[in-house]
């Protein structure tokens, strides 16, 4: 694998990584899930990377878009 594949899947990654842990942060069911079968120091790390979730899926969608919307041949 090369720069330029990883290059162009990488946004995807960061997307799907902020798009499920948002997910999981923010469905009533799950969230119920994760307190009880989670410890709670697991709980806790979860809870603090919401931000940095919500970061990637903002920054993974827009690269995501970049990525499929303008030529390779620019870079």
């Amino acid at each position: 694998m090369d720069f330029h594949t990883l290059d162009l899947i990488f946004p995807f990654f960061v997307f799907a990584y902020g798009a499920m842990v948002t997910f999981v942060l923010t469905w009533p069911p799950l969230v119920r899930i994760a307190e009880n079968r989670l410890p709670f120091d697991l709980q806790k790390q979860l809870l603090a990377h919401r931000w940095l979730a919500l970061v990637c899926l903002i920054v993974g969608g827009l690269w995501s878009l970049q990525v499929m919307w303008l030529p390779t041949e620019i870079f």
